[in-house]
């Protein structure tokens, strides 16, 4: 006979949920919400403000691609092949695989003496719609070096390389490539991995899950250099300022990462990872925030970020406003708006700051 198990507490999830967000109007009708949280947090890992579970643990996907790219310069190598600011940018980047991103992999490979073929990050279509339109219009298939993590993995081969140690399996967990990169992400966030759920992420490098307060801490850190040895410092600042200098290459043309980071260099430092992740910190204020979306909506993390960065930096109150949307004919049909709880948590977040 069929076992029929009535629910009991004991397999309800009793944790209330995140609150919404962000909402999606047509016409004047909500359509859509987003529900997440948000940590703001200072150096030293106090939580400055919170919305929604700010302790739960999520996999920051290639919002930590600048702390992954530590060890390459830390380690000598990126001095060592000649890689400047160009070459840095792309190794903490979530690039839209442009020609000019293309470029700067294949070079970058070449002056390891790696090839496209050593990447482990496989291959997909440009990010860019144009781009990818014509690479498909030219009768060609996209290669390892379009995957947006290929700078990324180029700079990982690029340590082993100089290092001297294998090629072969350079993105596995156990590969002194990864150990690094998971002690800089411990130092960083102040957090044990020994228990930590490890997932291997889009690009096959292993992702580490951590607590949404200890990535915002980590980003304080980042961007502030408190609470941070000196090497970690020193290298952390190098890939902020080519990130800082070259924000076309970090992500493209049209993306809100490169945006900000053109309109703010020096005074803010932001990554998107996938499944509704995003991350930032702000050096004037010595403050970092993490930013997840239940449901990994991209779009929804992007309001979120540049509602916290308008909360944040007093020239940035634009970006606080709703946007619209548009349909396939480019008409306006309603608006992406941050929810009453998002506008009412910013404007406390502005006043604590500010005091």
């Amino acid at each position: 006979m069929p076992n029929h198990h009535r629910p009991t507490m004991a397999d309800i999830d009793t944790t209330p949920p995140n609150p919404v967000l962000v909402e999606i109007l047509r016409a004047r009708h909500v359509e859509c919400v987003h529900r997440g949280a948000v940590a703001v947090c200072d150096a030293d890992g106090r939580m400055i403000a919170a919305l929604g579970d700010a302790t739960r643990s999520v996999f920051p996907r290639s919002a930590i691609k600048l702390i992954q790219a530590l060890p390459l310069v830390q380690s000598g190598a990126a001095e060592h092949y000649g890689f400047g600011a160009e070459e840095l940018a792309l190794a903490a980047a979530s690039h839209c695989g442009s020609p000019a991103h293309v470029h700067v992999a294949e070079a970058m490979l070449k002056a390891s003496g790696r090839s496209e073929r050593d990447l482990a990050c496989g291959a997909h279509l440009p990010l860019s719609e144009d781009d990818a339109h014509e690479l498909l219009q030219r009768g060609q298939r996209p290669h390892r070096c379009h995957n947006n993590c290929s700078g990324k993995h180029a700079g990982m081969l690029a340590t082993a390389s100089h290092l001297g140690e294998p090629i072969a399996g350079y993105h596995d967990p156990d590969h002194p490539v990864q150990q690094r990169i998971r002690a800089a992400l411990e130092r960083l966030t102040g957090t044990s991995l020994a228990e930590s759920e490890m997932g291997i992420d889009g690009c096959s490098a292993p992702n580490w899950a951590v607590p949404l307060r200890a990535l915002a801490t980590a980003f304080a850190r980042l961007v502030s250099g408190a609470n941070l040895a000196d090497d970690d410092r020193t290298a952390a600042r190098t890939l902020l300022e080519a990130c800082w200098k070259n924000p076309e290459l970090v992500a493209g043309n049209g993306r809100l990462d490169t945006q900000l980071l053109r309109r703010f260099p020096g005074r803010l430092f932001v990554k998107s990872g996938a499944e509704g992740v995003y991350c930032g910190g702000v050096p004037e204020r010595g403050i970092g925030f993490a930013v997840k979306i239940d449901d990994g909506a991209k779009r929804a993390a992007q309001v979120v970020a540049s509602k916290l960065v308008a909360a944040m930096l007093t020239d940035a109150a634009d970006l606080a406003k709703p946007s619209p949307l548009r349909n396939w004919d480019d008409r306006v049909v309603g608006e992406v708006r941050p929810s009453s709880g998002l506008d009412a948590f910013c404007a406390d977040l502005q006043l604590d700051i500010a005091n």
